[in-house]
């Protein structure tokens, strides 16, 4: 793997007046576990570099080229030639869109180290929703930063899990701070901006007052120049990053007074690891740079000399104060760099987030049709079953019932409901931040929708699974087809439950696997062959399931099939729904018929192909009825002829219920070695499991009946 970091035009990673940028890199870089496929492209003009793999991207004197631009497109040339996992673009939103438009969609990174909202690039709303949208992560210095990057936006985004903080570092310095000397220190430019007026007025004052205390300036500033002198005020003038820190070491005081909005405050952070006593101005993210100090609530210099004053004649609370400060300092190196190689571990799949064999729990939103208005008639459902096989895994369920959603929401300006239906999905995820949406016939779900959610969350996953027929000559082809396709690009998998194998129309794009309806001992309650039921044969045919009635002048070949085995099959007992006027039944009603059968007509809509059953098989096989299925279904490549019964024809199926009606022993063995067979291999927990690893592409050791891979 490669991570590429690109640095601001002219950013000197070297040791020699480097900005605050390189410091940043060079110290997290350094200690990363990714350090060596790290390489920092730069443009830097001493020989000396930093010690971490770097490309000094060399420009041309071509002057009618921007040198930046001329600079940005020399990176992309690289990329082109060796491409990268991650491009990390350090402060600099304006080189995103070129990158963009030449290498697509990358996994781009913007570390913003200044207000957002004075660079160009990200100045706009429109920017910077181009910026959210296109990159994978958004890094902020400090919350004030994040905040400004959010000002104007849609409340959409404030919870976008692509904004991260990720504070600058400093070495924790070894530090006697019984042995500081009485100094006062200011690091920075020395102009009003950064508030030096402010400071030299105060610390006059300061040292007049107090001849046994001197002050320590270092910085400079060729444009506003403010001057102040005093026998006991040291000016260093600019100086190495290195010699601050020793006079950081040093410093009982330091003083931080911007006026600007400083969007972080690297010299208050030294400060702060060196065991000063801070005093800072309350502005932008300066008050995120420490742990214990003093945040001027007016600045001004009269605020300012008290504050001194108050640390000089308390000794105590200026000696609590330093020890506070380094005692309590968290944002070394180490605990910054770990924070970025996290974000990197998501996109590497090394996160633990995505580990489902090491028991992490994930957020899983499930969207299909929980029948939630149909007041339990349809609870006994393929979404039920899924639910609770994950959960039995260990994860975190959000049921989203998309088709009452729809319906409770339509109105006058929606008529299909599609519109809120969307709309509560996208806040649905706001909110909950899952892991893996897992999607069930959502058919009003837009791929539009969709495309937003991966734009928006980078680390979601999303699969299907779809259970109805998928023949070419059976019931609603065209219609099926188009619901599975048009998901399939957004999915990380399919989940059939026909075989792949016989399907053509697929996309390539996506993975596609074979799954069994999922039985549950929860659902699947009854063992039919440990009882005498006095009926030989059920079978319940539906066509209208959400109105929970037969549909009128519907033609169905199975009632056709059905009344040519009744009439074949003499002395033997047919319990027959939803063919003659006799409607069909549902939920408690339906248990308590098929407990008083002996077998179960496994009979799906259409020709039978490879693997393919409606859901009934479940709950034919799993409460220990003998299963009758077309041996055209290939269900013998998993059971058994004394698992289930395999019949060619009418003619063979009417042969084969004669001969098992009269032979209690034979139809009890294949009802009880079907049942146990199929509970303990097709059951909703393995099936959950198989989802989930796929879904992943996690490494599984897992045997499953259905799937060689």
């Amino acid at each position: 793997m490669k991570i590429s970091i690109l640095l601001p035009y002219k950013e000197n990673f070297s040791p020699i007046y480097p900005g605050a940028v390189s410091l940043f890199v060079k110290d997290t870089s350094i200690i990363s576990k990714y350090k060596k496929n790290i390489i920092v492209y730069g443009n830097t003009e001493y020989k000396k570099i930093f010690p971490i793999r770097y490309f000094n991207i060399n420009l041309s004197n071509f002057k009618f080229q921007s040198k930046s631009k001329q600079y940005v497109e020399k990176f992309i040339k690289i990329e082109k030639e060796k491409p990268s996992d991650i491009i990390e673009v350090h402060n600099r939103p304006n080189y995103l869109s070129s990158i963009i438009k030449s290498l697509g969609k990358k996994n781009l990174v913007l570390y913003f180290h200044n207000d957002p909202l004075t660079m160009t690039g990200s100045k706009s709303i429109n920017e910077r929703k181009y910026l959210l949208k296109h990159c994978y992560k958004i890094i902020f210095n400090s919350n004030w930063s994040k905040k400004r990057f959010l000002e104007g936006m849609h409340d959409k985004f404030v919870n976008s899990e692509k904004l991260l903080v990720v504070f600058q570092s400093a070495q924790k310095l070894k530090v006697n701070i019984k042995k500081k000397n009485k100094h006062i220190t200011f690091v920075g430019k020395l102009n009003k901006s950064k508030g030096y007026d402010i400071f030299g007025k105060a610390v006059i004052q300061i040292l007049d007052k107090y001849s046994d205390w001197s002050a320590n300036v270092v910085g400079d500033e060729q444009r506003d120049k403010i001057e102040f002198k005093h026998k006991n005020l040291k000016n260093f003038g600019f100086i190495s990053h290195k010699k601050v820190i020793e006079i950081y070491k040093k410093t009982s005081i330091a003083i931080v007074c911007s006026r600007w909005e400083e969007p972080f405050g690297r010299t208050s952070l030294e400060a702060s690891s060196a065991g000063c006593a801070v005093i800072i101005s309350n502005r932008g993210g300066l008050p995120e740079t420490i742990t214990n100090g003093i945040i001027l609530k007016n600045l001004n210099v009269k605020s300012l000399y008290k504050s001194i004053d108050f640390l000089i004649k308390n000794k105590n609370k200026r000696l609590d104060l330093q020890k506070k400060s380094i005692n309590n300092f968290y944002l070394n190196h180490k605990y910054v760099s770990s924070i970025i190689d996290n974000y990197r571990d998501e996109k590497f799949k090394f996160s633990k987030l995505f580990n489902v064999r090491k028991n992490i729990s994930l957020r899983i939103l499930h969207v299909t049709n929980f029948n939630e208005r149909h007041d339990g008639r349809l609870f006994f459902n393929t979404g039920r079953r899924l639910n609770n096989g994950l959960i039995r895994l260990g994860h975190s369920i959000l049921e989203f019932s998309d088709r009452d959603i729809q319906k409770y929401y339509k109105n006058y300006s929606d008529l299909s409901g599609s519109k809120n239906l969307n709309n509560k999905l996208k806040k649905t995820c706001y909110n909950f931040k899952p892991d893996l949406i897992i999607f069930g016939h959502a058919d009003l779900v837009s791929p539009e929708t969709l495309g937003e959610l991966k734009d928006d969350y980078p680390n979601l996953k999303m699969s299907q699974w779809f259970l109805d027929p998928l023949n070419k000559n059976g019931p609603d082809f065209e219609r099926n087809k188009k619901r599975i396709l048009d998901k399939s690009d957004f999915m990380e998998a399919n989940f059939l439950t026909t075989s792949p194998d016989v399907l053509n129309f697929l996309s390539k794009k996506t993975q596609n696997y074979f799954i069994p309806n999922p039985s549950d001992n929860s659902f699947e309650t009854l063992k039919n062959y440990n009882k005498n039921c006095n009926m030989d044969v059920f079978f319940a045919l539906s066509h209208g399931v959400h109105r929970g009635i037969l549909k009128t002048g519907k033609y169905d070949d199975r009632a056709s099939f059905v009344k040519k085995l009744i009439d074949k099959t003499k002395n033997v007992k047919f319990d027959i729904y939803g063919i003659d006027s006799v409607q069909p039944i549902w939920a408690d009603h339906y248990f308590k018929t098929i407990s008083n059968s002996k077998m179960g007509l496994n009979l799906s809509r259409g020709e039978p192909i490879k693997y393919y059953s409606s859901d009934r098989i479940t709950q034919i096989i799993g409460n220990g009825l003998v299963t009758l299925i077309d041996e055209k279904t290939c269900y013998q490549d998993f059971f058994n002829k004394d698992e289930m019964v395999f019949y060619k024809n009418l003619d063979d199926l009417s042969e084969k219920i004669s001969k098992i009606s009269q032979d209690e022993k034979i139809r009890k063995k294949i009802g009880r070695k079907g049942r146990e067979k199929y509970l303990k291999f097709f059951n909703s927990t393995l099936v959950a499991s198989f989802i989930l690893n796929k879904t992943f592409d996690l490494k599984d050791k897992t045997k499953y009946l259905w799937h060689n891979g």
